[in-house]
């Protein structure tokens, strides 16, 4: 749920940014697509919208009884079932076999229907929804509680003292709302075993679990470094398809974001590898049951850097800011954690932990002496993600 604290006993109902794009983007003849990882609080936004809304049905993909109907391809069954409602909420519709095509003819044939369909992976929903509804729909992206979110609950004083808690425990609402760190802990190796692996097994093919779940935990290690396909194949002992499809399965279901090489055919540019980041800081740590407070770790700019990537990934999806992302290195070692390609323009950052200020490289300024560039650190991120 999307609650932080409790007044009076309930529970604060924190404001959040994708409801107010929702409402936008919600009319008749289009179908909203809410995609995200399970428990970032999708479920909470159309409950927010349902309070505002008279004639409304809120149904799940997991309901055998809701699948019968929402499967068949029968205009005049689906016409039954959503009755004189005028929204029509589906929650896991990735559940649902041909949901595409289904709610192509809600679309086309119940003419004043709104529609809201979400989805905790994008494996079969958006292979599914590609062609039927093509032109007929918009498409919502959710992420664990961002900076900007908490800002509007948070003092200043109060954000600088929950940075530590932010790169320990991530910012899934529930994390976010429990007090103690031994409940963080519990909940999200709960969260990491229950909900984020199960969508992935579940999937036909996908047999080897110990080496998926052994895939991962090579990742944790690698954060802010490139990774080889080839590498990781022979570490596993496994084939290097077989460790493309798990990442792009962890990359669906929203374990993984991946990063290429940014390069404009400068020779000395590495542009062939990837770097992988986490959804939350607090996922990687379950996975790894590292959750030793920062003075006593080794992994620091790790965590920075992975806490910096994923908020600015948030602010870019919240704000509409439209960006190509990169990392930038040569095989001399010289690099930038962090590149945008947007506007026109290029802008380049570099993550430091401390309140050092670092230079761009010279090779960078060089060969694209009218680019941006900054150093991001605790004493100027804020900017940088909300």
């Amino acid at each position: 749920m999307m609650n932080l604290g409790k007044i009076d006993g309930e529970k604060m109902y924190i404001p959040q940014i994708q409801l107010e794009r929702l409402k936008s983007l919600l009319t008749p003849g289009k179908v909203v697509i809410v995609y995200g990882p399970r428990r970032v609080g999708k479920t909470t936004l159309l409950k927010k919208q349902l309070e505002e809304e008279k004639n409304s049905l809120f149904v799940s993909g997991e309901d055998v009884f809701v699948r019968d109907f929402l499967s068949s391809g029968s205009i005049e069954k689906l016409k039954e079932f959503i009755g004189d409602k005028d929204l029509l909420v589906i929650d896991e519709a990735q559940y649902i076999p041909g949901i595409g095509l289904n709610l192509k003819l809600i679309v086309d044939h119940l003419s004043t229907v709104r529609v809201i369909a979400t989805g905790s992976s994008t494996f079969d929903l958006a292979k599914q929804l590609g062609d039927p509804l093509t032109g007929r729909k918009h498409t919502i992206k959710m992420y664990p509680l961002s900076q900007m979110e908490l800002d509007q609950i948070e003092h200043p004083a109060q954000r600088k003292a929950h940075l530590e808690t932010r790169l320990l425990y991530g910012s899934y609402p529930e994390v976010v709302t429990l007090e103690s760190d031994a409940l963080k802990q519990e909940y999200l190796q709960e969260l990491v075993s229950s909900y984020l692996l199960k969508d992935i097994l579940a999937f036909e093919g996908i047999q080897k679990s110990k080496k998926l779940i052994d895939l991962l935990l090579l990742l944790t290690f690698q954060i802010g470094k490139e990774v080889s396909h080839s590498e990781l194949a022979t570490h596993l002992s496994i084939g290097k398809t077989t460790v493309d499809r798990y990442l792009d399965l962890l990359e669906q279901v929203f374990v993984l974001v991946n990063v290429r090489g940014f390069s404009r055919n400068l020779r000395k540019e590495v542009t062939k590898t990837s770097r992988y980041y986490f959804c939350d800081n607090g996922i990687r740590n379950a996975l790894i049951s590292n959750f030793n407070p920062l003075s006593r770790r080794d992994d620091i700019g790790a965590l920075w850097e992975n806490y910096l990537v994923m908020e600015r990934l948030k602010k870019q999806e919240y704000r509409r800011l439209w960006s190509r992302n990169f990392f930038w290195r040569t095989y001399d070692q010289k690099e930038l954690d962090w590149v945008e390609e947007r506007e026109g323009s290029l802008f380049g950052y570099e993550f430091k932990w401390n309140h050092d200020v670092a230079k761009a490289p010279k090779l960078w300024q060089e060969a694209y002496p009218e680019a941006f560039f900054e150093c991001i650190n605790q004493h100027n991120y804020l900017p940088f993600i909300t």
